[in-house]
């Protein structure tokens, strides 16, 4: 096997001491020394006792520098030759592995394979529900990925009477059926050329859609997870400001005078402040919790800047209180 120059007393190596080297680099942030070790030990010393673990590592350390295909052969091989806890692991890498190259059918059946296994710990049949629960959404399946996250939430249920159980987890399939939700509302559309009757009960969906999604963004964030949590109230933010966006475009009744219009406008920028001021709120909470843990995320920038836009909307309103609903800064 070809060697790097920097690899180069990696040679001549004995499986123990390569697999001690690829540890030490492993752990001291050099992934590429590591994948360099524990591939030779892999494809050099099929009968070593550090095998299956050198596969497993080697796969790792391709992970970390984003090798993917290279990262996928290995924990492959691994699933090929042996049965354990290091092969299931495996089997969630290689389906994250498929999914990173754009290979959904392949990920989607390492996923059915673990979730159907009742022989696996319920937190890990859990992590391959949520996981296949993803994939679902991102196919474009909502109910399908509904089914599977409502599913990884009744394992956790299940496995939390008897052990305590990382909070990620349940937190991770919160927030993909906000996802989920949040999709169902931009895809219901608001009609002003329609019926009251039929404007009111999309407003009314619409509004449903938003407390399901809001609901489950809240609970990733009560479980404490960073990632999750913030994200899930970001979230919160953007639905409620995607709302005030769209009826803040609905248009003037026909046969208003200008007092008439007059009154129409600010009745309804009473009812889409408080749609804004719930944005800000959500807002600041995230940003709040991302300071206190240290988040420096792109939804967090997001964030920042939705708070300011909203924050000059609200000024501009208190300014030209006879203004659009909808007009301010960037509109």
């Amino acid at each position: 096997m070809e060697v790097r120059r920097g690899d180069l007393d990696l040679v001549d190596r004995n499986d123990e001491e390569l697999f001690a080297i690829g540890q030490a680099a492993f752990q001291a942030g050099d992934p590429r020394r590591a994948a360099a070790a524990f591939g030779r030990v892999a494809d050099l010393f099929p009968s070593s006792r550090h095998h299956p673990a050198a596969l497993y590592d080697a796969g790792l350390s391709h992970q970390r520098l984003e090798e993917w295909r290279p990262a996928l052969q290995r924990f492959l091989a691994l699933l090929r030759g042996y049965v354990g806890p290091d092969a299931d692991q495996a089997a969630f890498h290689a389906a994250a592995c498929h999914h990173r190259l754009g290979e959904r059918a392949e990920a989607r059946a390492l996923l059915d394979g673990l979730s159907a296994r009742t022989d696996l710990d319920p937190v890990e049949r859990m992590r391959a529900f949520t996981e296949r629960g993803v994939l679902e959404l991102e196919a474009g399946d909502l109910d399908a990925a509904e089914r599977s996250l409502q599913r990884a939430l009744s394992l956790w249920t299940q496995a939390e009477e008897s052990e305590r159980i990382d909070d990620e987890a349940p937190a991770k399939a919160h927030y993909w059926l906000g996802e989920v939700q949040r999709l169902r509302f931009e895809a219901l559309p608001l009609d002003f050329g329609a019926s009251e009757e039929t404007q009111a009960e999309a407003l009314e969906q619409k509004s449903q859609l938003l407390l399901s999604a809001q609901s489950h963004y809240l609970r990733a964030a009560r479980r404490g997870s960073p990632a999750f949590g913030i994200a899930g109230v970001t979230r919160v933010g953007e639905l409620y400001e995607a709302l005030h966006g769209r009826l803040s475009q609905a248009p003037l009744p026909p046969g208003l005078d200008e007092e008439e219009a007059a009154a129409w406008r600010a009745e309804l920028w009473s009812q889409l402040r408080v749609l804004l001021q719930k944005a800000v709120s959500a807002y600041e909470a995230a940003l709040a919790a991302a300071r206190a843990r240290g988040v420096d995320a792109d939804y967090v920038q997001s964030a920042e800047r939705a708070l300011e836009r909203l924050k000059a909307l609200l000024l501009a309103r208190q300014e030209r209180p006879g203004a659009d609903p909808g007009s301010g800064p960037g509109r």
